[in-house]
């Protein structure tokens, strides 16, 4: 194969990724691939989110304590890993939403001039 196309589309901003996926877990608690389908469908499918992204930044999100994680069953009956939003994951997504509005409005500013 020629050039090589990763299942994730836009490549994100550093920590982009980890708060759309603790915003889709401020709703509630969710499996990965429920997360990942959240994402793309509030996007209006703009944002794709692959395996190799997502399950890296939801380690991350552990690591951090923003998230902890439970075996649970799915609706199909699958067995599945399932994230829920701590304290301290909602102080972030805090924290990083209004850093992501001030980079926005200055990119904004640039792009108008």
């Amino acid at each position: 194969m020629g050039t090589h196309k990763s299942d994730s589309s836009p490549d994100f901003l550093p920590g982009t990724l980890e708060m759309l996926i603790l915003k889709t877990l401020s709703r509630g608690h969710n499996h990965g691939w429920g997360i990942a389908q959240h994402i793309q469908q509030v996007s209006k499918d703009s944002l794709k989110i692959g395996e190799g992204s997502l399950y890296p930044a939801l380690q991350r999100l552990l690591l951090n304590d923003y998230v902890e994680a439970h075996w649970g069953v799915t609706e199909n009956n699958r067995r599945a890993r399932y994230y829920r939003i701590t304290a301290a994951g909602r102080k972030q997504l805090d924290q990083e939403k209004r850093s992501f509005e001030f980079l926005l409005a200055g990119i904004a500013r640039v792009m108008e001039a």
